[in-house]
């Protein structure tokens, strides 16, 4: 396993992102030559406005009704936390790279399979949390 060093955007962390097939991700963006070098093992790299970014998954569901749990979320302390990172925090991550091939052909991939947050920007929800003044319930 390895680490690598970014900034986080449109991460699903301790809640799987279920738009299509349930996932744990984090797109990273990280520097040109971190990028570069990714690239040239085959994995795919997203240009962002932010810059480049690798992205790492933790697919739910595995093979024969398996079901993966959740990359483990820490602080700089090493103490696990439940919380949504926001887009542009500081985070390590810990991941696997794998290789295979199946009926589509040859396949890689970056297994995420832990993070540590560095600098928490928020995450901000949309709750309407700014409506309520104090002793007003909404």
């Amino acid at each position: 396993m390895a680490i690598l060093e970014g900034t986080a955007y449109w991460a699903s962390i301790t809640t799987p992102n279920t738009t299509f097939e349930p996932v744990y991700t984090v797109n990273l963006v990280v520097d040109d030559e971190t990028a570069n070098d990714f690239a040239s093992r085959g994995h795919k790299i997203k240009q962002m406005d932010e810059g480049p970014a690798v992205i790492l998954k933790r697919k739910v569901n595995g093979p024969n009704g398996m079901i993966r749990p959740a990359p483990r979320l820490m602080d700089a302390s090493k103490q696990d936390v439940s919380i949504a990172v926001g887009n542009g925090s500081k985070i390590k991550v810990q991941y696997n790279e794998y290789s295979g091939e199946g009926k589509f052909g040859p396949y890689k991939g970056l297994d995420l399979q832990a993070v540590m947050i560095t600098e928490l920007v928020p995450y901000k929800n949309g709750d309407g949390e700014e409506f309520v003044t104090d002793g007003e319930e909404f």
